[in-house]
């Protein structure tokens, strides 16, 4: 670090330092760099190190320290006013406003020091001549603060009756804390409407929108305005995550995911953060971080999870409860000073209301990649017990009421009943039962499970039914994948099914189901060879078996109704076999209305979503929506997340597909929540954030966007997602890290991407990432690696042959050129070879579109060039050189007027602005007569045209032609208004 010896160097270093992260060790510096000042002997240097280590103590979480330098410097004012010049005057005054709030926030300073200062920042501020709104702002603070609500109201009034001057807060912050009293007093809609220009963007400062977005979730939640809260989350707290000073804010954040079923994310905001467990600089923000980190805590434990390990203060590991039971203690015994020192209970009452608040919103989906912490499994729920056993007579009725009405939970209920029935001595037909509905819960491992059920069926006497669940044992093997096998265990029970229904032995309904059981199993063989006729045929004709058997005989017998729909549905797979999509989309149809009719429309969830897919690839959207909207509302609470997913983000594809980035949004969300639920986060969640993430893009929800994406990056890979998923993801991150300005951020994303990329064998997206890279590296200031990014998209773009491309890559080339020392003769030879390469490119345009595409270009090229050269010229030039760069720039735009002349109408915004600049340019070099014709030119070419609101097709809006006629007659006014009115030379630039 070099040793700084000169006030300059103070300033350079002191301006550094400002521009590191909030924390100690910029503290610690600017206690360097105050001892530095003090070696200059330069009062003014000390002042305003003073200042600076003031400054960086406020923002940060040492902010007791402020006081100290504070005070040295209000004294240094009284002693020597005239060391100090106007800036550092005005910021004395200003940080009054810092150390008054700061101590209130100190429970170790007096209340009626605090009381005392109060008077004498009033006193100060009236002889500096500055109006009473900052120092009513700060009584009404300190009011709030001791729970005096009468004295608060009277000076929340006379705060906003005085006028606003140089000492008012910033309008931001201002609103902020109108709308914290606000919803202080339960007026939430009034806080929300206080807060809204800050929300919206149109006053911003250090920090805010940060705090108002964090004090705006509660409210919002309170009023039910929780897809504003989601948001509010998402943008606020990317906002306060690096900032070291926002602990209260970032504590209102975790009270967000407290208070929504958002558990998990609130431990993660924990783990981000293990300092502000610990951390005593700033007592107030530690009370509001300790007070949420409880509230946490306890919702955990009250979902059973007391035990579960969570973050929290260093040193020792610590589990929900001891982390809710240690916080707790914290936060009281904060409380505790504060009400001391103020001879009130307030902020204690406030610290156990905020401990002790119950979720507002059961699980709110944020969107981004969070597992839900799962409670233990709850005790098996029983029938009431009779003399202390349950009631197993009772439960054995409810299962057969569900498993012969098809209800859901069916399986469930017989396995209570099972768990009732635990050393009773049961009959052969309910042991039959139990093991057929137990094997049904377990799917391809059932088998052998069916295969007893059978047995106990035939010694209940029920043979027709020991067939069907040999069928169903026969049919699972199948799942597992023995196809062959099952066919051959099936042909049995068949031909016994049918010869006992002959005989009268058995029923139509057991009859049904060993014919449908054969049906699916033959199905299943068709599916593994779809390229056979006879197959397909077999089990065309065995579902026609199934249909011919139960048509007409359903009557009220349910089960039967949904044997004739899943038969028809079942028609519709040979029929996509054979390749007749529209035909096996209308059959899935009728299956899925058979089924809805039979007051079963859970079982038409299926088909639904297959019929949507067939609509999808015969380009039928709008019968794929529909069907997707049927199948969640037939699914309705029975439809299982990993299934409800699914459909969520189809229907995001189908609203995307239709440009409706709103709706697309609502079910990608839907759609990751249900992922997760599903616990299949990693896979089809991050599919679901990757697409939630592209959606808010295309709103220009950036921040929320990055949030999402961010998220979903580190579970997307090549081998599950498939490259083109994180390129696309990468890129999208850029875009949006480009819009928030994070530039340096957005370059490395860009450059993740282009790397994946550059293995492509089609190389477009190579280079468009790399050209994106180095406009986000020149923003970022990294002007020598934004030319490498920019020099390898134009090496890429010139294999490509994309002319357009390369010429735009030569032009960024150059402005950076500009930028360098002694840099205009590398950007004049790059603007040069931009306009080779487009008059190259122009002679030998396949068609007359392309080649006019290509003058466009070269037009704006000239006019660039122009441009790059006009600013080139640096003072203390002799004025003949800048008379020839300023003639050489008027060439360039004069040039580009003339090549879009040539293009006629279609580019009269384009000639229009090239001749306004040249206008500039020739009044620059004393030629105004030249200058007033060509804006003359400009209002004249726009006669009659633009007039209409609808504006011209011919000529672009109205918009665009009133802002050329208003650049018009302004060069005009800027022409007459010299002495010469308009005539003489005009004063080189």
């Amino acid at each position: 670090m070099s040793e700084i010896t000169d006030f300059d160097a103070l300033r350079g270093a002191m301006a550094e330092n400002a521009e590191q992260p909030e924390g100690p060790a910029r503290n610690a510096r600017a206690e360097e760099l105050l001892a530095a000042a003090e070696k200059l002997n330069i009062p003014l240097a000390v002042i305003e190190a003073l200042g600076h280590q003031l400054k960086v103590y406020n923002y940060s979480s040492e902010k007791g320290k402020m006081f100290v330098p504070f005070a040295r410097l209000l004294r240094m004012w009284d002693e020597r006013p005239e060391d100090f010049d106007e800036y550092e005057t005005h910021s004395l005054h200003w940080v009054f406003k810092w150390v008054s709030s700061g101590m209130l926030d100190q429970p170790h300073i007096p209340l009626a020091s605090i009381e005392k200062w109060l008077g004498e920042m009033e006193h100060r501020y009236r002889l500096a001549g500055y109006s009473e709104r900052a120092v009513r702002s700060a009584e009404h603070s300190v009011a709030a603060h001791v729970g005096d609500v009468a004295r608060a109201e009277r000076a929340y009034a006379a705060w906003l009756a005085a006028d606003r001057d140089a000492m008012a807060d910033c309008h931001a912050c201002e609103l902020h804390g109108q709308g914290w009293w606000q919803a202080e007093l339960g007026r939430d809609s009034e806080a929300l409407e206080l807060w809204r220009p800050v929300l919206q963007g149109e006053y911003a400062c250090a920090h805010e929108p940060h705090t108002a977005l964090a004090s705006s979730l509660v409210p919002l939640l309170r009023l039910g305005r929780q897809d504003e809260a989601r948001a509010n989350h998402l943008r606020g707290f990317r906002l306060v995550r690096a900032m070291e000073s926002m602990r209260g804010a970032y504590a209102e954040h975790v009270e967000f995911c407290a208070l929504t079923g958002n558990e998990a994310r609130g431990l993660e905001l924990l783990a981000e953060r293990p300092a502000y467990f610990t951390d005593d600089g700033h007592p107030q923000s530690k009370l509001e971080f300790m007070s949420v980190v409880a509230l946490l805590m306890d919702r955990l434990t009250a979902l059973g999870l007391g035990e579960r390990q969570v973050p929290g203060p260093a040193g020792r590991e610590w589990t929900a409860r001891e982390l809710a039971a240690h916080a707790r203690a914290e936060a009281l015994a904060l409380a505790a000073r504060f009400d001391e020192r103020n001879g009130t209970a307030y902020v204690s009452e406030r610290a156990r209301a905020r401990m002790a608040q119950e979720p507002l919103v059961e699980r709110l989906p944020l969107g981004v990649r969070s597992v839900r912490p799962v409670p233990p499994p709850a005790p098996p729920v029983v029938a009431a017990p009779v003399a202390g056993r349950p009631d197993l007579p009772a439960l054995l009725a409810e299962a057969r009421r569900l498993s012969g009405t098809l209800r859901p939970g069916a399986v469930e209920a017989w396995a209570a009943a099972a768990r009732a029935a635990e050393g009773v001595e049961l009959d052969p037909r309910d042991r039959a039962e139990m093991a057929d509905h137990e094997a049904m819960a377990l799917g391809p491992e059932g088998a052998a499970l069916f295969e007893r059920a059978a047995g106990l069926y035939a010694e209940a006497g029920d043979p027709g039914e020991a067939l069907a669940a040999r069928t169903r044992a026969a049919y699972v093997r199948a799942l597992a994948g023995e196809v062959d096998e099952a066919v051959a265990a099936v042909a049995g029970p068949y031909e016994e099914i049918l010869a006992l229904r002959a005989a009268g032995g058995t029923g139509i309904r057991q009859t049904a189901s060993v014919l449908m059981g054969r049906a699916r199993i033959l199905m299943r063989r068709a599916h593994e060879e779809p390229g056979s006729d006879a197959v397909r045929a077999e089990a065309e004709a065995a579902v026609r078996e199934v249909l011919a058997l139960v048509d007409g005989r359903t009557g009220e017998d349910v089960r039967l109704a949904a044997r004739a729909a899943e038969a028809q549905a079942m028609l519709a797979e040979p029929a996509g076999l054979a390749g007749d999509l529209k035909t096996a989309a209308e059959l899935f149809a009728r299956g899925a209305a058979a089924f809805v009719a039979a007051g079963l429309p859970w079982f038409a969830v299926e088909y639904e979503a297959r019929l949507a897919s067939l609509a999808h690839h015969l380009g039928d959207t709008a019968e794929a929506e529909r069907a997707l909207r049927a199948a969640l509302e037939h699914g309705g609470a029975e439809l299982e997340a990993p299934g409800r997913a699914q459909l969520h983000l189809q229907l995001a594809e189908v609203a995307g597909g239709r440009d409706d980035a709103v709706e697309a949004a609502e079910h990608a969300l839907e759609a990751a929540h249900w992922a997760d639920e599903a616990g299949e986060g990693a896979t089809l969640g991050a599919w679901a954030r990757q697409q939630l993430g592209g959606f808010l893009l295309r709103q220009g929800r950036w921040a929320e966007a990055a949030e999402v994406l961010e998220s979903a990056l580190p579970d997307l890979t090549a081998e599950t997602h498939g490259d083109g998923a994180v390129v696309q993801t990468q890129w999208w991150l850029g875009d949006c890290l480009s819009e928030l300005g994070e530039h340096r951020a957005a370059a490395e994303r860009r450059l993740q991407a282009a790397e994946i990329a550059r293995h492509w064998p089609e190389q477009h997206d190579h280079a468009t990432l790399a050209h994106l890279a180095g406009e986000s590296l020149g923003q970022a200031g990294l002007a020598a690696e934004a030319d490498q990014a920019y020099a390898r998209a134009g090496a890429l773009w010139r294999e490509l042959g994309n002319v357009h491309g390369l010429v735009r890559s030569l032009r960024a080339r150059a402005w950076l050129a500009l930028r360098a020392q002694d840099g205009l003769a590398e950007a004049r030879a790059l603007m040069a070879e931009a306009v080779r390469e487009c008059e190259a490119a122009r002679e030998t345009a396949p068609d007359e579109e392309s080649r006019d595409q290509l003058v466009a270009e070269l037009g704006h090229t000239h006019g660039q060039f122009g441009d790059l050269l006009a600013r080139s010229v640096a003072e203390g030039l002799e004025e003949e050189a800048v008379l020839a760069v300023l003639e050489e720039a008027l060439s360039q735009v004069v040039r580009s007027a003339e090549v879009f002349a040539s293009l006629g109408a279609d580019a009269l915004h384009s000639r229009t602005g090239a001749e306004l600049a040249a206008g500039r340019l020739e009044a620059d070099l004393g030629r105004s007569a030249d200058a007033v014709a060509r804006a003359r030119g400009v209002l004249a070419a726009y006669e009659g045209h633009g007039d209409d609101e609808n504006g011209d097709e011919e000529t672009g809006d109205s918009e665009d032609v009133r802002a050329r006629r208003a650049e018009a007659e302004q060069l005009l006014r800027l022409l007459a208004d010299r002495p010469d009115g308009g005539s003489g030379p005009t004063p080189l630039r």
